[in-house]
């Protein structure tokens, strides 16, 4: 079981400090949300999570091994990364680009190996992208864009999944859909974490939260601990309102 850690991380750009101090640990077998307003440094704590941001200090470790020991081969296949705007300039076929994310584990030499092609067909059938198999990621929309790519990041089966708005230009049905096989992903083991902005798709599925602001860690812990009105009022600067119910709940803002 894999456990992803970051201790006393600091990010500076331009001599700004964009994260400042932070010391989070991922487990496997849960979902993680992680919270905040737009700039707060979720995409940046991410980035550092997931090795391709190296922090001013601190250092991040999978399960006690610094991240920058580890090969490249050996992290891609452990770990998995989805950014927020995935972007693909080349006209290659959805499952192609699918077919990438088994990269770390293809054999040196010949072709995919039936046992990687079942993960693809598997892949493909589980984020509705059958029917677009053939299309050219260039021509797809945004929400089939974003389907295409987390069916990427997840194919090889890692260990430790981050995502960055897994969710964003989804419509609802495929919304839900995606959070769903997250939290089912982390069901059987997996460390996610998904910085996200829909509340309500959080407060449903994770069962852990990390809340940021102005680079800093203003809250973290179990899901029905950080979701309070009192936490999110203050950590979005709005007054907020929160209802539960047996789906997870809602959380609303008033002016």
């Amino acid at each position: 079981m894999t456990s992803l850690d970051l201790d006393r991380i600091v990010v500076q750009r331009e001599g700004r400090t964009v994260l400042q101090n932070l010391t989070l640990s991922f487990a496997p077998g849960a979902l993680t949300a992680v919270i905040g307003p737009n700039g707060a440094g979720k995409s940046t704590l991410l980035a550092v999570a997931a090795g391709l941001l190296k922090p001013k200090e601190g250092r991040v470790t999978l399960d006690g091994r610094a991240l920058h020991d580890l090969h490249r081969r050996d992290l891609a296949r452990r770990r998995a990364y989805l950014p927020q705007f995935p972007k693909v300039d080349w006209p290659l076929s959805v499952e192609r680009v699918v077919a990438l994310g088994l990269t770390p584990s293809l054999p040196a030499f010949g072709g995919l190996p039936a046992a990687l092609q079942a993960r693809v067909q598997t892949a493909l059938e589980a984020h509705d992208l059958l029917a677009l198999r053939e299309r050219p990621v260039t021509a797809l929309s945004g929400g089939e864009l974003s389907r295409t790519m987390l069916a990427r990041a997840v194919v090889g089966d890692p260990e430790v999944l981050l995502v960055d708005e897994p969710t964003a230009g989804l419509d609802p049905r495929h919304a839900i859909d995606a959070a769903r096989r997250l939290r089912a992903r982390a069901d059987r083991g997996c460390a996610v974490v998904m910085a996200i902005h829909d509340l309500d798709l959080a407060l449903r599925f994770a069962d852990r939260v990390v809340a940021v602001k102005d680079g800093a860690v203003l809250a973290a812990g179990a899901a029905e601990e950080i979701f309070t009105e009192r936490l999110i009022s203050r950590l979005y600067d709005v007054q907020a309102r929160l209802t539960r119910d047996e789906m997870g709940g809602a959380i609303r803002f008033i002016d």
